[in-house]
């Protein structure tokens, strides 16, 4: 029997944290959802709840209403475009630790999702900057004592229908899906599968902590509401 998911969501301002928040609300196995945002999301709804808080790196205020979730879908982040390696690094590495360093002190059993990138580099060591600051960031996450801490690395992700944040690019690139997906699946998904395959991955047994595109999309055929 699956465990009822009483999940924190993170990001719900931007197109991917909007995308699991959609998905999260429709599915019957979410209870309870908790997003922590520095500004209004605007969806209401009888299981949702919201803290607006402006700092994410101090949590201190809120650190109470953090307990009693088993789950987290940590989708808040930045691009790397423009961005010194500095700051990206503070924006990226250290927000995301202490955000999940919180939540560890809150009890062990929880499973942290965390949303990285398609060629995310996992040694730490190549030339490319964004692909080492997350590949450092996943494997600090698997360090702390979480249930379960399992990296997602989508590529092209097409938007849900409807919702309101979608990033522009996808306005001028949508044509592309359709073609991307038939010539190399793996490399292109739907939002709608990634947020099934974190709900997924909560209850589902996986060894892998590590989640390309076409592991993003077997996980999310595995549920009840499968893509």
């Amino acid at each position: 029997m699956n465990t009822k998911i009483r999940a924190i969501i993170t990001g719900t301002t931007g197109m991917v944290g909007e995308g699991v928040l959609h998905m999260c609300l429709q599915d019957p196995d979410v209870e309870a959802v908790l997003i922590i945002n520095r500004k209004p999301c605007g969806v209401v709804h009888p299981k949702l709840k919201e803290i607006l808080h402006r700092d994410f790196f101090d949590l201190s205020p809120i650190a109470d209403k953090l307990k009693g979730y088993n789950a987290c879908f940590f989708c808040l982040g930045v691009s790397s475009i423009g961005m010194k390696e500095e700051e990206y690094y503070k924006m990226t590495y250290t927000l995301t630790l202490h955000f999940a360093e919180t939540l560890s002190k809150m009890g062990h059993d929880l499973c942290f999702c965390y949303v990285s990138g398609k060629s995310t580099d996992s040694s730490e060591k190549g030339k490319s900057m964004w692909a080492r600051v997350k590949g450092k960031t996943e494997n600090d996450l698997m360090k702390l004592p979480f249930k379960k801490v399992v990296a997602f690395r989508p590529g092209f992700m097409k938007p849900i229908k409807g919702l309101k944040n979608k990033q522009k690019i996808y306005t001028w690139i949508g044509w592309m899906y359709p073609i991307g997906r038939a010539l190399s699946p793996g490399a292109f998904c739907t939002l709608k599968e990634v947020g099934l395959a974190m709900i997924n991955a909560v209850n589902i047994p996986e060894d892998r902590k590590v989640l390309e595109g076409k592991d993003i999309i077997a996980l999310a055929k595995q549920g009840k509401g499968s893509a």
